[in-house]
């Protein structure tokens, strides 16, 4: 890849250099004879597509800088529709829909986009619920008609001719791409087109991703990295919002008939599809690398996915970082069984490895107060737990309109930014990070601060048990620590009639002896984006009417 600061250029190059490869591939349904069939579009012709597509949203008024907010399902026009907009310099604009439809309104209520790109069901919303999009002033269905407003993509005047492609100014904006909201109402964070470059650099550096290589595209944001490297992106039929809904033979049969070389996805999702093909003892050969994110992948996932299902040379990896910076950090699972694995399991945190060559990581003292100015001062020794931050050219700089969330989140280092992920953490004595739980979810109580992920792996381990959330019924800092158990289903009515076994595995660690509550809960509410975080913040509700501090 050039040094050039727009992604849309790299389509143009793949066209030039694998014209007649696949770029992006859909499952169109079934032959007569029960066996999937494909449609696709080659690198030369999704670069012409999105060319047509640029002229024509062009004409009807879309221009450099307009934001334009997307609500469309993966198809092959998804990848046409968004390198269109690169082409012309418009930002995309991207909600989780699954948050809710008042936090998604107000969302878009703070971007206030120009442009508007929705399927039919959107279109309605707009309607229905005008205020927030009265700022639209090109709207774009891919619907066939016009009865719910916007021009349909099947009738923009486009030209069959090449489109130059926009070049931006440095630090010039490329996206606003929105948090998921799982601690807290979400957040637009501002990407430029430096940032995006950044990261396919590190994306062919860390993982080895080529031309000619196959993405089986679990998270559809990523995969147009995935296009961008000048490899082919192939579209599960999934719902990418609910991946922990996802049929796990609709992840495996295209990794069988296509020849899927990696694929990007949420642990939940992996955890779901690994424990299929174990029961099933299905293997998945040819798949090399599976790429997992979103929150702590447990080693289950790992051993599963290495020891029974994956190649000999197939490995796992698990990159660390947020929205606002990713990645941070990366690493192997095979490193995490081999090394780290016991210690997760006894209340350590969950490592995420070495910090990339190209960040600075620090942690610092836990305040939930902003900082205005970076000081040394703030660092903590190695083995001290505190705040993680990072400094490095994939931090973004600020929040979309949200002066208040940049404040808090964001430290000025001379021209530089340091990011506060919002997590604590500590390094051990090797260099490598280790995550122990966000910072809204530490409980203190009693002069004592218990963190969710290192508290929580003691109790993950019993079996029978799912996973656990750790909670805060009051108020900081004094707060009545709370385990609350969600069973595997099958083993619910076992657990939930033997508090006593819990309440003696709290007792016996001094991490955890201030639990004496403990719960049991059917199903945990989780973030809409990976269906993997668990949201904490509800769960101590819930436990509030049953626990009094």
């Amino acid at each position: 890849m050039s040094e050039n600061l727009n992604i849309a250029h790299c389509l143009k190059e793949e066209a030039a250099r694998q014209p007649r490869n696949r770029a992006v591939i859909f499952k169109s349904g079934y032959d007569c004879d029960g066996n999937p069939a494909y449609v696709h579009y080659t690198f030369e012709q999704l670069d012409k597509r999105s060319d047509y597509l640029a002229w024509g949203m062009k004409r009807q008024g879309l221009t450099a800088g307009m934001k334009t907010l997307l609500m469309i399902r993966p198809s092959l026009d998804f990848y046409a529709l968004v390198f269109a907009l690169f082409k012309l310099g418009a930002v995309p604009v991207m909600i989780d829909p699954g948050m809710g439809w008042p936090g998604f309104l107000n969302c878009v209520t703070q971007v206030a986009p120009e442009g508007f790109i929705g399927i039919p069901a959107a279109q309605l919303l707009r309607l229905f619920c005008s205020k927030p999009f009265a700022t639209v002033k090109v709207n774009i269905t891919l619907g066939r008609n016009s009865l719910l407003g916007g021009c349909p993509v099947c009738k923009l005047q486009g030209i069959e001719a090449p489109f130059e492609v926009h070049c931006p100014q440095p630090g010039e904006t490329a996206a606003v791409l929105f948090t998921s909201g799982s601690t807290g109402p979400a957040k637009g964070v501002t990407y430029t087109h430096d940032i995006f470059n950044t990261q396919l650099k590190i994306l062919r550096s860390e993982y080895g991703i080529s031309p000619g290589e196959m993405d089986l595209a679990c998270f559809p944001l990523f995969s147009l990295f995935t296009v961008g490297l000048g490899a082919c992106a192939v579209i599960p039929q999934i719902d990418p919002t609910h991946p922990a809904l996802a049929t796990p033979l609709e992840i495996i049969e295209p990794i069988q008939h296509l020849g899927i070389t990696y694929s990007f996805g949420s642990p939940t999702l992996w955890d779901r599809v690994s424990r299929y093909c174990v029961s099933h003892k299905i293997k998945l050969p040819g798949l090399k690398r599976i790429i997992m994110a979103g929150s702590p992948v447990p080693g289950r996932v790992h051993e599963a996915l290495l020891t029974h299902v994956l190649d000999e040379d197939a490995e796992t990896f698990t990159p660390y970082g947020a929205t606002e910076s990713l990645p941070v950090a990366n690493f192997k699972g095979s490193e995490m069984l081999a090394e780290t694995r016991s210690a997760t399991d006894k209340g350590a945190g969950m490592c995420v490895g070495k910090p990339l060559a190209i960040n600075q990581v620090r942690i610092i003292k836990i305040t939930d107060e902003p900082i205005a100015a970076w000081d040394d001062t703030l660092v903590l020794p190695t083995g001290e737990i505190g705040e993680i931050c990072v400094k490095g050219p994939v931090v973004t700089r600020e929040y979309y309109k949200r002066p208040d969330a940049t404040a808090l989140a964001k430290i000025q280092d001379g021209d530089d930014i340091w990011h506060r992920i919002g997590d604590l953490g500590y390094f051990d004595e090797k260099g490598r990070l280790w995550f122990c739980g966000r910072k809204a979810h530490r409980v203190e109580t009693g002069g004592v601060t218990l963190h969710s992920v290192r508290c929580e792996a003691l109790f993950n381990v019993e079996p029978g048990v799912r996973r656990s959330a750790l909670v805060g019924v009051g108020k900081r800092p004094n707060q009545t620590p709370v385990i609350i158990i969600e069973p595997e289903p099958d083993s619910f009515n076992k657990l939930a009639s033997d508090e006593k076994r819990f309440l003696e595995i709290a007792s016996q660690n001094p991490m955890t002896a201030p639990i004496k509550h403990v719960l049991f809960h059917r199903s945990f509410p989780v973030d809409v984006r990976h269906n993997a975080k668990i949201n904490r913040e509800q769960l101590a509700k819930w436990a509030e009417e049953l626990v009094k501090p």
